[in-house]
Protein backbone atom coordinates (compact mmCIF):
# COMPACT_ATOMS: atom_id res chain seq x y z
CA UNK A 1 0.00 0.00 0.00
CA UNK A 2 1.59 3.52 -0.87
CA UNK A 3 2.19 5.34 2.43
CA UNK A 4 2.46 9.19 2.32
CA UNK A 5 3.67 11.28 5.80
CA UNK A 6 1.44 14.51 6.46
CA UNK A 7 0.90 15.92 9.81
CA UNK A 8 -2.56 16.53 10.04
CA UNK A 9 -5.03 14.36 8.27
CA UNK A 10 -8.82 16.13 8.29
CA UNK A 11 -11.27 14.18 7.33
CA UNK A 12 -14.74 15.80 6.12
CA UNK A 13 -14.47 19.01 3.78
CA UNK A 14 -17.81 21.14 5.77
CA UNK A 15 -17.05 23.65 7.67
CA UNK A 16 -15.77 22.37 10.21
CA UNK A 17 -12.86 21.14 8.11
CA UNK A 18 -11.99 23.42 5.48
CA UNK A 19 -11.85 25.95 8.60
CA UNK A 20 -8.80 24.05 10.31
CA UNK A 21 -7.33 23.55 6.63
CA UNK A 22 -7.06 26.87 5.79
CA UNK A 23 -5.57 27.98 9.31
CA UNK A 24 -3.64 25.07 9.20
CA UNK A 25 -2.21 25.97 5.82
CA UNK A 26 -1.85 29.92 6.64
CA UNK A 27 0.48 28.69 9.53
CA UNK A 28 2.20 26.56 7.27
CA UNK A 29 1.25 23.17 8.51
CA UNK A 30 0.89 20.47 6.11
CA UNK A 31 -2.21 18.78 5.83
CA UNK A 32 -4.57 16.97 3.53
CA UNK A 33 -8.50 16.79 3.36
CA UNK A 34 -10.28 13.23 2.48
CA UNK A 35 -14.06 14.06 1.17
CA UNK A 36 -15.96 11.16 0.24
CA UNK A 37 -18.47 13.22 -1.90
CA UNK A 38 -17.57 15.43 -4.98
CA UNK A 39 -16.39 19.12 -4.83
CA UNK A 40 -19.61 20.03 -6.39
CA UNK A 41 -21.92 18.28 -4.33
CA UNK A 42 -20.53 19.65 -1.00
CA UNK A 43 -21.13 23.07 -3.02
CA UNK A 44 -24.66 22.37 -3.58
CA UNK A 45 -26.13 20.59 -0.45
CA UNK A 46 -29.09 22.63 1.34
CA UNK A 47 -27.91 23.57 4.63
CA UNK A 48 -28.42 26.06 7.23
CA UNK A 49 -27.57 29.99 6.68
CA UNK A 50 -27.37 31.85 9.75
CA UNK A 51 -24.19 33.21 10.86
CA UNK A 52 -23.42 34.86 14.84
CA UNK A 53 -21.30 37.66 13.95
CA UNK A 54 -18.12 36.72 16.63
CA UNK A 55 -18.00 33.62 13.18
CA UNK A 56 -18.00 36.53 10.73
CA UNK A 57 -15.12 38.76 13.37
CA UNK A 58 -13.64 35.50 13.75
CA UNK A 59 -13.38 33.93 9.70
CA UNK A 60 -12.86 37.93 9.02
CA UNK A 61 -9.57 38.27 10.91
CA UNK A 62 -8.46 35.48 8.76
CA UNK A 63 -8.90 36.57 5.34
CA UNK A 64 -11.89 33.79 5.26
CA UNK A 65 -15.24 36.09 4.93
CA UNK A 66 -14.93 38.78 2.12
CA UNK A 67 -17.42 37.22 0.51
CA UNK A 68 -19.78 37.05 3.37
CA UNK A 69 -19.08 40.49 4.24
CA UNK A 70 -19.29 41.87 0.72
CA UNK A 71 -22.55 40.06 0.32
CA UNK A 72 -24.46 38.53 3.08
CA UNK A 73 -27.90 40.30 4.18
CA UNK A 74 -27.73 41.49 8.24
CA UNK A 75 -30.79 40.57 9.92
CA UNK A 76 -31.02 42.64 13.29
CA UNK A 77 -34.31 41.54 14.34
CA UNK A 78 -36.68 38.41 14.19
CA UNK A 79 -40.94 38.38 14.94
CA UNK A 80 -42.68 36.23 17.32
CA UNK A 81 -46.26 35.37 16.07
CA UNK A 82 -48.90 33.92 18.72
CA UNK A 83 -52.30 34.19 19.91
CA UNK A 84 -53.03 36.08 16.20
CA UNK A 85 -50.75 39.04 17.38
CA UNK A 86 -47.13 39.90 16.42
CA UNK A 87 -44.49 41.19 18.09
CA UNK A 88 -40.87 42.36 16.81
CA UNK A 89 -37.95 41.23 19.03
CA UNK A 90 -34.67 43.42 17.91
CA UNK A 91 -31.80 41.90 19.04
CA UNK A 92 -29.28 44.02 17.81
CA UNK A 93 -30.81 47.13 19.64
CA UNK A 94 -30.14 44.27 22.65
CA UNK A 95 -26.73 43.32 22.26
CA UNK A 96 -24.80 45.49 19.63
CA UNK A 97 -24.65 42.29 17.60
CA UNK A 98 -26.55 41.04 14.51
CA UNK A 99 -27.17 37.25 12.37
CA UNK A 100 -25.46 37.43 8.82
CA UNK A 101 -27.92 35.31 6.12
CA UNK A 102 -24.87 33.11 4.41
CA UNK A 103 -26.32 28.91 3.36
CA UNK A 104 -23.30 26.69 4.26
CA UNK A 105 -22.92 26.10 0.79
CA UNK A 106 -21.83 29.47 -0.05
CA UNK A 107 -19.56 29.13 2.94
CA UNK A 108 -18.38 25.82 1.42
CA UNK A 109 -17.40 26.78 -1.96
CA UNK A 110 -15.96 29.84 -0.38
CA UNK A 111 -13.22 27.80 1.44
CA UNK A 112 -12.97 25.60 -0.80
CA UNK A 113 -11.77 27.88 -3.56
CA UNK A 114 -9.14 29.23 -1.14
CA UNK A 115 -7.71 26.30 0.17
CA UNK A 116 -7.58 24.70 -2.47
CA UNK A 117 -7.61 27.23 -5.56
CA UNK A 118 -5.76 30.48 -3.60
CA UNK A 119 -3.47 28.38 -1.39
CA UNK A 120 -2.62 25.28 -3.17
CA UNK A 121 -4.03 22.84 -0.12
CA UNK A 122 -4.53 19.34 -0.87
CA UNK A 123 -8.17 17.95 -0.43
CA UNK A 124 -9.06 14.53 -2.51
CA UNK A 125 -12.77 14.37 -3.09
CA UNK A 126 -14.83 10.96 -3.63
CA UNK A 127 -12.68 8.94 -1.34
CA UNK A 128 -13.94 5.94 -0.09
CA UNK A 129 -14.23 3.24 2.86
CA UNK A 130 -12.03 5.85 4.90
CA UNK A 131 -10.45 3.69 8.04
CA UNK A 132 -8.70 4.92 10.98
CA UNK A 133 -5.62 3.25 12.70
CA UNK A 134 -3.51 3.78 15.80
CA UNK A 135 -5.24 6.40 17.08
CA UNK A 136 -4.11 5.66 20.59
CA UNK A 137 -0.49 5.76 19.46
CA UNK A 138 2.03 7.77 18.93
CA UNK A 139 1.83 6.87 14.53
CA UNK A 140 -1.79 7.04 13.89
CA UNK A 141 -2.90 6.69 10.06
CA UNK A 142 -6.05 6.98 7.75
CA UNK A 143 -6.47 4.65 4.87
CA UNK A 144 -8.74 5.15 1.85
CA UNK A 145 -9.49 4.03 -1.70
CA UNK A 146 -8.80 6.32 -4.72
CA UNK A 147 -12.64 7.10 -6.35
CA UNK A 148 -9.82 6.69 -9.79
CA UNK A 149 -7.62 3.55 -9.46
CA UNK A 150 -9.24 1.70 -7.02
CA UNK A 151 -6.32 1.52 -5.17
CA UNK A 152 -6.05 1.85 -1.16
CA UNK A 153 -3.65 4.30 0.22
CA UNK A 154 -2.27 5.25 3.79
CA UNK A 155 -1.49 8.65 5.14
CA UNK A 156 0.57 8.50 8.48
CA UNK A 157 0.25 11.37 10.30
CA UNK A 158 0.92 12.65 13.64
CA UNK A 159 -3.06 13.84 14.76
CA UNK A 160 -6.29 13.11 12.85
CA UNK A 161 -9.55 15.64 12.43
CA UNK A 162 -12.75 14.01 12.52
CA UNK A 163 -14.89 16.74 10.72
CA UNK A 164 -17.08 14.15 9.07
CA UNK A 165 -20.46 14.86 10.27
CA UNK A 166 -22.99 13.12 12.07
CA UNK A 167 -22.80 9.95 9.89
CA UNK A 168 -19.07 9.98 9.25
CA UNK A 169 -16.22 7.09 10.05
CA UNK A 170 -14.38 8.98 12.77
CA UNK A 171 -17.55 9.33 15.20
CA UNK A 172 -17.71 5.64 15.57
CA UNK A 173 -13.57 5.64 15.57
CA UNK A 174 -13.89 7.14 19.47
CA UNK A 175 -14.33 3.75 22.02
CA UNK A 176 -16.61 3.42 24.58
CA UNK A 177 -15.26 2.65 27.18
CA UNK A 178 -13.79 6.12 26.80
CA UNK A 179 -16.55 8.12 25.70
CA UNK A 180 -20.08 9.07 27.13
CA UNK A 181 -22.31 10.08 24.56
CA UNK A 182 -25.61 12.02 25.90
CA UNK A 183 -28.86 12.45 23.71
CA UNK A 184 -31.60 14.32 24.14
CA UNK A 185 -35.53 14.18 21.73
CA UNK A 186 -37.67 17.05 21.46
CA UNK A 187 -40.09 14.82 20.57
CA UNK A 188 -41.22 16.54 17.50
CA UNK A 189 -40.44 16.79 13.77
CA UNK A 190 -40.08 19.56 11.33
CA UNK A 191 -40.69 19.45 7.84
CA UNK A 192 -38.21 21.95 5.93
CA UNK A 193 -39.04 23.40 2.75
CA UNK A 194 -37.66 25.78 0.12
CA UNK A 195 -40.12 27.67 -1.78
CA UNK A 196 -39.25 29.55 -4.80
CA UNK A 197 -40.95 32.63 -3.34
CA UNK A 198 -39.56 36.08 -2.34
CA UNK A 199 -39.48 36.32 1.56
CA UNK A 200 -42.80 37.64 3.07
CA UNK A 201 -41.23 39.51 5.30
CA UNK A 202 -38.12 41.08 6.18
CA UNK A 203 -36.74 38.73 9.25
CA UNK A 204 -37.10 35.63 10.38
CA UNK A 205 -40.62 34.50 11.57
CA UNK A 206 -41.01 32.11 14.69
CA UNK A 207 -44.91 31.62 14.41
CA UNK A 208 -46.36 29.24 17.76
CA UNK A 209 -50.08 28.05 17.27
CA UNK A 210 -52.00 25.30 18.24
CA UNK A 211 -51.33 22.78 15.19
CA UNK A 212 -47.87 23.39 15.56
CA UNK A 213 -44.83 25.44 15.31
CA UNK A 214 -44.19 27.54 11.57
CA UNK A 215 -41.15 29.43 10.82
CA UNK A 216 -40.11 31.70 7.74
CA UNK A 217 -36.08 32.80 6.95
CA UNK A 218 -35.21 34.15 3.97
CA UNK A 219 -32.25 33.13 1.92
CA UNK A 220 -32.39 35.22 -1.12
CA UNK A 221 -34.54 37.70 -2.88
CA UNK A 222 -35.90 34.97 -4.65
CA UNK A 223 -35.78 31.98 -2.28
CA UNK A 224 -37.71 31.52 1.18
CA UNK A 225 -37.26 28.43 3.52
CA UNK A 226 -39.87 27.86 5.49
CA UNK A 227 -40.37 24.99 8.96
CA UNK A 228 -43.53 23.24 9.99
CA UNK A 229 -43.90 21.71 13.03
CA UNK A 230 -44.62 17.88 11.96
CA UNK A 231 -44.70 14.24 13.85
CA UNK A 232 -41.48 12.99 14.48
CA UNK A 233 -40.87 10.24 11.36
CA UNK A 234 -43.13 11.66 9.44
CA UNK A 235 -42.30 12.00 5.31
CA UNK A 236 -42.54 14.44 3.12
CA UNK A 237 -44.92 12.43 1.00
CA UNK A 238 -47.60 13.20 3.78
CA UNK A 239 -47.48 16.67 2.60
CA UNK A 240 -48.82 17.92 -0.61
CA UNK A 241 -47.76 21.58 -1.77
CA UNK A 242 -51.73 22.59 -1.07
CA UNK A 243 -51.22 21.45 2.64
CA UNK A 244 -47.98 22.86 3.02
CA UNK A 245 -49.36 26.27 2.37
CA UNK A 246 -52.73 25.86 3.75
CA UNK A 247 -50.61 25.29 7.42
CA UNK A 248 -48.49 27.85 6.58
CA UNK A 249 -51.33 30.66 5.82
CA UNK A 250 -53.21 28.99 9.27
CA UNK A 251 -50.06 28.82 11.97
CA UNK A 252 -48.58 32.19 10.59
CA UNK A 253 -51.76 34.45 10.51
CA UNK A 254 -52.04 37.51 13.01
CA UNK A 255 -54.10 40.46 12.16
CA UNK A 256 -52.60 43.17 9.82
CA UNK A 257 -50.10 41.10 8.34
CA UNK A 258 -50.25 40.69 4.67
CA UNK A 259 -50.49 36.81 3.51
CA UNK A 260 -47.64 35.09 2.78
CA UNK A 261 -46.16 35.00 -0.71
CA UNK A 262 -46.41 31.55 -2.38
CA UNK A 263 -44.07 29.60 -4.83
CA UNK A 264 -42.78 26.57 -6.49
CA UNK A 265 -41.63 24.26 -3.43
CA UNK A 266 -38.04 22.78 -4.61
CA UNK A 267 -37.34 20.92 -1.33
CA UNK A 268 -39.67 18.93 1.55
CA UNK A 269 -37.19 17.62 4.15
CA UNK A 270 -38.57 16.18 7.82
CA UNK A 271 -35.88 16.84 10.53
CA UNK A 272 -35.79 14.81 13.56
CA UNK A 273 -35.68 17.63 16.22
CA UNK A 274 -32.64 15.74 18.38
CA UNK A 275 -29.54 16.31 19.40
CA UNK A 276 -26.08 14.90 21.46
CA UNK A 277 -22.92 15.80 22.53
CA UNK A 278 -19.40 13.70 22.88
CA UNK A 279 -17.41 14.04 25.58
CA UNK A 280 -14.39 14.11 25.50
CA UNK A 281 -14.03 15.73 21.81
CA UNK A 282 -10.61 13.61 21.74
CA UNK A 283 -9.30 10.03 22.11
CA UNK A 284 -5.60 9.66 21.70
CA UNK A 285 -4.38 11.38 18.55
CA UNK A 286 -7.95 12.30 17.11
CA UNK A 287 -9.73 15.53 17.43
CA UNK A 288 -13.19 15.76 16.81
CA UNK A 289 -15.00 18.53 15.65
CA UNK A 290 -18.60 19.95 14.31
CA UNK A 291 -21.41 17.40 13.69
CA UNK A 292 -18.83 14.60 14.69
CA UNK A 293 -18.66 15.63 17.84
CA UNK A 294 -22.18 17.22 18.46
CA UNK A 295 -25.29 17.70 17.36
CA UNK A 296 -27.83 20.73 17.69
CA UNK A 297 -31.30 20.20 16.47
CA UNK A 298 -31.46 23.73 14.17
CA UNK A 299 -33.78 25.16 16.45
CA UNK A 300 -31.92 27.92 17.34
CA UNK A 301 -29.68 27.74 13.94
CA UNK A 302 -26.47 27.29 16.24
CA UNK A 303 -24.52 23.93 14.41
CA UNK A 304 -22.56 25.97 11.63
CA UNK A 305 -21.95 28.02 14.36
CA UNK A 306 -20.80 25.81 16.80
CA UNK A 307 -18.52 24.15 13.74
CA UNK A 308 -16.72 27.20 13.30
CA UNK A 309 -15.74 27.69 16.90
CA UNK A 310 -14.59 23.98 17.36
CA UNK A 311 -12.79 24.70 14.36
CA UNK A 312 -10.95 27.91 15.55
CA UNK A 313 -9.76 26.25 18.56
CA UNK A 314 -8.30 23.23 16.86
CA UNK A 315 -7.01 24.83 14.22
CA UNK A 316 -4.80 26.76 16.68
CA UNK A 317 -4.30 23.89 19.09
CA UNK A 318 -2.51 22.04 16.28
CA UNK A 319 -0.18 24.75 14.86
CA UNK A 320 0.74 25.36 18.17
CA UNK A 321 2.01 21.58 18.63
CA UNK A 322 3.20 21.44 15.30
CA UNK A 323 5.13 24.59 15.41
CA UNK A 324 6.28 25.02 18.89
CA UNK A 325 5.59 21.59 20.83
CA UNK A 326 3.25 23.69 22.37
CA UNK A 327 0.47 20.61 23.66
CA UNK A 328 -1.44 23.04 26.26
CA UNK A 329 -4.00 23.83 23.28
CA UNK A 330 -4.40 20.44 22.68
CA UNK A 331 -4.91 19.33 26.38
CA UNK A 332 -7.83 21.92 26.78
CA UNK A 333 -9.45 21.89 23.34
CA UNK A 334 -12.32 19.16 24.84
CA UNK A 335 -13.32 21.18 27.57
CA UNK A 336 -12.57 24.38 25.86
CA UNK A 337 -15.31 23.58 22.90
CA UNK A 338 -17.98 21.81 25.55
CA UNK A 339 -18.64 25.19 27.68
CA UNK A 340 -20.19 26.60 24.33
CA UNK A 341 -21.78 23.41 23.17
CA UNK A 342 -23.75 22.40 26.50
CA UNK A 343 -24.55 26.12 26.23
CA UNK A 344 -26.34 25.71 22.67
CA UNK A 345 -27.68 22.80 23.62
CA UNK A 346 -29.81 24.01 27.07
CA UNK A 347 -30.62 27.15 25.03
CA UNK A 348 -31.86 24.89 22.26
CA UNK A 349 -34.33 22.57 24.56
CA UNK A 350 -35.51 26.02 26.15
CA UNK A 351 -36.11 27.36 22.77
CA UNK A 352 -37.74 24.00 22.02
CA UNK A 353 -40.46 24.68 24.49
CA UNK A 354 -40.89 27.80 23.63
CA UNK A 355 -42.22 26.88 20.06
CA UNK A 356 -43.07 23.63 20.53
CA UNK A 357 -45.25 24.40 24.13
CA UNK A 358 -48.91 25.56 22.48
CA UNK A 359 -49.15 22.67 20.54
CA UNK A 360 -47.86 19.70 22.78
CA UNK A 361 -51.60 19.27 23.81
CA UNK A 362 -50.05 19.80 27.16
CA UNK A 363 -51.61 22.24 29.04
CA UNK A 364 -48.62 23.13 31.56
CA UNK A 365 -46.58 23.20 29.13
CA UNK A 366 -48.87 25.38 26.82
CA UNK A 367 -49.12 27.45 29.66
CA UNK A 368 -45.15 27.78 30.97
CA UNK A 369 -44.23 28.47 27.32
CA UNK A 370 -46.46 31.95 27.28
CA UNK A 371 -44.96 32.68 30.57
CA UNK A 372 -41.82 32.33 29.09
CA UNK A 373 -43.15 34.46 26.21
CA UNK A 374 -44.44 36.94 28.73
CA UNK A 375 -41.39 37.71 30.56
CA UNK A 376 -39.04 37.71 27.42
CA UNK A 377 -41.27 40.52 25.47
CA UNK A 378 -42.28 42.37 29.18
CA UNK A 379 -38.77 42.16 30.97
CA UNK A 380 -35.82 44.27 29.68
CA UNK A 381 -33.25 41.95 31.42
CA UNK A 382 -34.82 38.75 30.09
CA UNK A 383 -34.83 39.75 27.13
CA UNK A 384 -31.16 40.83 26.82
CA UNK A 385 -30.47 37.49 28.47
CA UNK A 386 -32.46 35.70 25.54
CA UNK A 387 -31.08 37.89 22.97
CA UNK A 388 -27.30 37.32 23.99
CA UNK A 389 -27.87 33.52 23.99
CA UNK A 390 -29.63 33.71 20.30
CA UNK A 391 -26.78 35.56 19.23
CA UNK A 392 -23.95 33.57 21.00
CA UNK A 393 -22.29 36.37 23.23
CA UNK A 394 -20.86 35.40 26.89
CA UNK A 395 -20.87 31.55 26.18
CA UNK A 396 -17.42 30.40 27.17
CA UNK A 397 -17.61 30.93 30.60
Amino acid sequence: MPVQHVPVVIVGAGPAGLTVANLLRAASVDCVVLEIESREFIEQRPRAGFLEEWAVRALEQRGLADRIVERAPTHTEFEFRFERTRQRFPYTELTGHRHYVYPQPLLVTDLVREYADVRGGDIRFGVRDVELHGIDGDEPAVSYTDPDTGERLLLRCEFVAGCDGARGVTRTAMPDASTTVARHDHGVGWLALLAEAPPSSNCVILGMHPRGFAGHMARSPEITRYYLECPPGDVPENWSDDTVWSELHTRLAVDGAPPLTEGRLIEKRVLDMHGYVTEPMAYGRLYLAGDAAHLVAPIAAKGMNLALHDALLLAYALAAYCGKGDDSGLRDYSAACLRRVWHYQEFSQWLSELLHGPSSGDPFRAGAATARMRRILGSPAAATSFAELYLGKGTDH
